[in-house]
């Protein structure tokens, strides 16, 4: 299986099994966001704890990249810091947004490197970053409302 089989597996799972699927309560904020590009929704909703994001929980329609993308997501982030989380938004961000010459650091960015292909492709890239978008406004409402 060479790397792109791998990555695409690694989409196609997420997007089968969605991790953290389905709206939850105990949450600090919610946002819904949609790519009008292709229609994707999402509704995210994160929950924290200081400076702890201790749930995410959403429910989306769309692609295959949107919602395996907000599943990788989840997983990454779900126990993290606030401030990694949002500096881990902008390495994502910045990566999709490179049309492939960033080769992200797969330590840190763990199943989310699945994406690294997808920035080849400008279509695809919203699709790759609408549950990121939601997480990063979703947090920054959450934590304004702590100070």
């Amino acid at each position: 299986m060479n790397i792109d089989e791998l990555y695409q597996t690694i989409i196609l799972d997420h997007y089968r099994e969605k991790h953290h699927s389905g709206l939850r309560d105990g949450y600090d904020a919610e946002v819904h966001h949609v790519n009008p590009s292709c229609g994707d929704e999402l509704t995210l909703r994160v929950h924290v704890d200081g400076d702890t994001i201790t749930d995410i929980s959403y429910e989306g329609e769309g692609c295959s990249i949107s919602q395996a993308s907000t599943s990788v997501m989840t997983d990454l982030l779900i126990g993290g810091s606030t401030g990694h989380a949002l500096e881990l938004h902008d390495e994502f961000l910045e990566m999709m947004q490179s049309q492939g010459r960033i080769e992200p650091d797969e330590d840190r960015f763990e199943d989310a490197i699945a994406f690294a292909g997808v920035s080849k492709f400008p279509a695809r890239v919203k699709c790759a970053l609408l549950g990121w978008s939601a997480l990063r406004d979703a947090t920054l409402q959450a934590t304004a409302k702590e100070n």
